[in-house]
């Protein structure tokens, strides 16, 4: 299978009370995980959005960060991130990443199931 970039879902949406709205663009649509998973997404935020704080129940989710800068907060630590940076939130913990720039901030996110 192929899926052209123009026939990707994408979506803008505000995550968990942050300010402002991530871009998002679906790399996989729901049902093709093969239920281990349920999100693995290419995502913008622009100067100033943040994902709010949130925790992670029977999954985890890291990302990869490929442009830009921000601070991610790990479990209430904040800690600086940029390109070639990678997160990983286990199941069970919170996190939070804002985008603290002046260029919109580009990463994968990926949420596997924890099916411990």
């Amino acid at each position: 299978m192929i899926r052209k970039s123009q026939d990707c879902i994408t979506f803008s949406k505000e995550m968990f009370g942050g300010p402002g709205a991530i871009e998002a663009k679906q790399i996989l649509n729901e049902g093709e995980f093969c239920d281990k998973g349920r999100l693995f997404n290419h995502i913008v935020l622009k100067p100033g959005v943040t994902i709010g704080k949130h925790r992670h129940v029977n999954d985890f989710e890291t990302y990869y960060i490929l442009k830009g800068c921000g601070v991610y907060n790990d479990n209430g630590v904040e800690v600086q991130v940029g390109p070639g940076d990678v997160t990983v939130c286990p199941e069970g913990e919170e996190h939070a990443l804002s985008n603290t720039g002046s260029e919109d901030m580009e990463l994968i996110a990926l949420i596997l199931f924890d099916k411990k």
